[in-house]
Order: structure tokens, then C-alpha cells, then sequence
């Protein structure tokens, strides 16, 4: 039986921004399904039960997230432990939290662009110590508006620093060479979370970063 993977969107996006993905993990082999909410107007405290409630209703093997959605089925999981999930992939989640979120929080005119999902972003986790395995994609290409608002230390995917994606208690974490945006296109990517959904972990990164395409 093919293992069934439900992916989750990230900030103002919806659920078929991620059929790219989506179609690379079905030819690896996985069962996809798509979780949709609104960042904006539900955000975590609406969306979550919503999630909660579709993961004990149909659970999958394991879930994928891509920036805000790696935080949401990490919470998700926190606030239902007992769930039989597995593995779980993060897509350039700020899973230690948002400086890019903290900057907007803090002027009026940017707050309305993080809606109901301010909080977590912001906040982010404190560690992982779920049964799931967590591994991490992180992007290293520093394209993108995130450079209007804040400056990065070290490396970053143009939106969130790699730094910020490197939450205690992870199986395992990765850097693909792709931009925020473009982790959810990126072949590398891709390959990565469905090697760590098989396996366990991350494939040798000197045999995917190097190849990675720029996108």
C-alpha cells in the first residue's frame, strides 16, 4: 500500500501552490492529499481544529508543510499527540520563529499581511519532543522581498534564515540551493522530502545541493 502524505500551505497562499510538489511526491511513490484553511482569516487557533479533526478522521503516514504549514502540523501534532503520524517535513518554516514576522507585527501597515497567523510566526516553537520523526528543508538562495524589511545573519532562502529553521529536537535538517518561494518548485527539494519520508533522513546533501537548480 503506498503511503499517504498530506501536504499543507504556507502564508497567503492555498492548497494548489503545492501540486508541483505534490506530483513529485506521487512519483515517488506517495498518496497525496492537500489541506486548505485561510492564513488570514483563520489562521492557527481557527485552521488547527479544522486540521486536528481531518488527521483523526483520515490519518496519513506523514505530513509535509511549507513555511507557516510546518509550524501549523507541528502544533497540530502537539495539541494531538496520540496521532499515528510518522514522519514529518518542513519546508523553510521559521520554527524558531519569524524575524521577518516580528518586523511586519511591529508597524501598523504590516501587521494585516501576517492576519491571524501573527502570533505563531512570531513565536514560532520552543523545541520538538513530538514521536514524529522532523526533518527540515532549508533554502540557501536570498531571493525575495524579505530584504525590504529585515537583514539576515548567515545564510537564508530571501524569507526566512536558516538559523531560524534549526529548532531543537529535529531527526534532521538539510540545505537545498532554492529560494523561499521556490522550495515548493525545486526538484532538490522535492527529492529530499521524499527520501526523508522513506527513510528517515535526508539523502547525502553533496548529492542534491550541487545539482539543486536555481529557482
Amino acid at each position: 500500500m503506498q503511503p499517504r502524505v498530506l501536504l499543507v500551505h504556507g502564508l497567503l497562499n492555498a492548497s494548489w501552490w503545492l501540486l508541483p510538489l505534490a506530483l513529485r511526491l506521487r512519483k515517488q511513490g506517495f498518496v497525496t492529499e492537500l489541506f486548505d484553511y485561510s492564513s488570514l482569516r483563520e489562521g492557527p487557533q481557527r485552521a488547527l481544529p479544522r486540521l486536528i479533526e481531518r488527521l483523526h478522521a483520515q490519518p496519513p503516514n506523514a505530513l509535509v508543510g511549507h513555511s507557516l504549514g510546518g509550524l501549523m502540523v507541528l502544533e497540530a501534532l502537539r495539541h494531538a499527540p496520540l496521532l499515528p503520524i510518522k514522519r514529518v517535513v518542513c519546508l523553510g518554516s521559521p520554527l524558531l520563529g519569524s524575524q521577518i514576522a516580528r518586523t511586519l507585527a511591529a508597524h501598523g501597515w504590516g501587521r494585516p499581511l501576517l492576519g491571524r497567523s501573527a502570533t505563531l510566526l512570531q513565536q514560532g516553537l520552543v523545541q520538538w519532543e513530538g514521536a514524529a520523526a522532523v526533518g527540515l528543508v532549508a533554502g540557501n538562495v536570498a531571493r525575495g522581498l524579505g530584504h525590504m524589511f529585515v537583514r539576515f545573519d548567515g545564510g537564508s532562502d530571501g524569507t526566512v534564515a536558516i538559523a531560524e529553521t534549526l529548532l531543537p529536537g529535529l531527526a534532521d535538517h538539510c540545505v537545498v540551493r532554492s529560494s523561499h518561494t521556490g522550495l515548493v518548485l525545486s526538484r532538490d527539494a522535492a527529492r529530499q522530502t521524499g527520501h526523508f519520508l522513506h527513510h528517515g533522513q535526508f539523502a547525502p546533501t553533496s548529492e542534491h545541493t550541487s545539482r539543486a537548480a536555481d529557482v
